[in-house]
């Protein structure tokens, strides 16, 4: 799309209470893509982000899996790049159905992207309006709102419910109760923490018409216990569930996601943007899907490597949120900033805090040995 917005996009936009002052703010959300702060999962991450750091450093700040791309992922990938000067349509195109066979939907409830914050993105395009919010967790991933807040769309934040620390979803709907997008991310991007699939039911059934509620499952597969929403797509609810490959299956840098729904809430995220997907991205994206017993295998290694952590943890009598995640979030017990700082004075970097917990620092769950290194840091630096 060109950076003044094509007529029709004009027309849609006015219908829904944008002015034209909006217009150029929206256009460079669409055509500046990573050039903006805070449009895909890599530019958001530039808050955990620091340069130079040391080759032997151990970096646990960005929720990435140490592990990389599988056998047959990297394999996939390696074969392709000779092949990289055409399009290869056909390669998206396998991956899409792939999924849509996985998750029990058609493939064309399936799109593919390059990663899963450019749909959320257009979906805070397609459905907010100035009296339609985006309503999120707090904390949570803040991409969502960023987004809104660049084009002038209202964002709505609810507190976790204490104690669980999951999505409070009543709450959300009272808090807005003529909302144009209920995310939900499951697990929570901080704290790790599952929404349940009756509660995610229970918004889908009472939030007001037209709106639609997203369901982030970027790390749904390293929980044993989390519930996938792909079967309310299969059921043509006002849902949209994003996927990533960016965890589990160790991807963040080479880039494949996908938005999973209805055709005609597809049709409208979509229609905010245009070209093709990295031929690398969608090659890994397939033969992970294909790989036989990945999820299983690296969920294992996920959590027993978390459990361990969370032992060292509670022995050191340190307040820290459950997760069945590859991040989990700590009290530092003085300001996140400080105690992030102390950390990289022994090589070991760790993420960032949310302002509604300054002294909360998000932690992600690396391997063995860095988490290791990660205990004998922290032991120092707490005290």
């Amino acid at each position: 799309m060109p950076a003044v917005l094509k007529a029709d996009h004009e027309v849609e936009l006015i219908r829904r209470g944008f002015t034209r002052r909006n217009f150029g703010r929206i256009a460079s959300l669409i055509t500046a893509g990573a050039a903006l702060p805070f449009y895909n999962e890599p530019a958001l991450a530039q808050l955990s982000r620091v340069r130079n750091i040391p080759p032997d450093a151990v970096i646990i700040n960005a929720n990435e899996n140490p592990l990389g791309p599988c056998p047959e992922a990297a394999d996939a990938i390696h074969s392709v790049v000779q092949k990289g000067g055409r399009y290869m349509y056909d390669l998206t195109d396998a991956m899409v159905t792939t999924l849509a066979e996985q998750e029990g939907v058609k493939p064309n409830y399936v799109e593919a992207y390059a990663g899963s914050s450019a749909p959320l993105h257009q979906a805070v395009l397609a459905f907010c309006t100035k009296d339609r919010a985006f309503v999120s967790a707090d904390p949570g991933y803040e991409a969502g709102g960023r987004a809104a807040k660049f084009i002038g769309v209202p964002e709505i934040k609810v507190p976790l419910r204490k104690g669980t620390w999951d999505h409070d979803v009543k709450a959300m709907l009272a808090a807005a109760p003529n909302g144009g997008l209920y995310y939900i991310c499951n697990p929570n991007n901080p704290t790790g923490t599952l929404t349940s699939k009756a509660d995610i039911e229970w918004l889908v059934a009472n939030k007001p018409a037209g709106s639609v509620v997203l369901v982030d499952e970027a790390y749904i597969h390293i929980s044993p216990n989390a519930v996938k929403c792909t079967d309310l797509v299969a059921q043509d609810k006002d849902v949209l569930v994003l996927r990533t490959f960016s965890k589990l299956y160790g991807m963040a840098g080479l880039r494949a996601g996908a938005a999973i729904a209805r055709p005609d809430i597809i049709e409208k995220v979509k229609g905010w943007s245009a070209g093709m997907m990295p031929v690398t991205g969608m090659v890994g994206a397939t033969a992970s899907l294909k790989s036989k017993n990945l999820v299983e295998f690296r969920r294992k290694l996920m959590g027993d490597v978390r459990a361990e952590t969370f032992d060292f943890l509670t022995k050191k009598n340190v307040e820290f949120i459950p997760s069945e995640s590859n991040c989990f979030m700590l009290n530092a017990k003085r300001p996140g900033a400080e105690f992030n700082m102390a950390m990289r004075e022994e090589k070991v970097y760790i993420g960032r805090s949310w302002p509604v917990w300054p002294n909360w620092v998000r932690v992600t769950v690396g391997t063995h040995d860095e988490m290791q290194k990660f205990q004998e840091a922290f032991s120092k630096v707490y005290a």
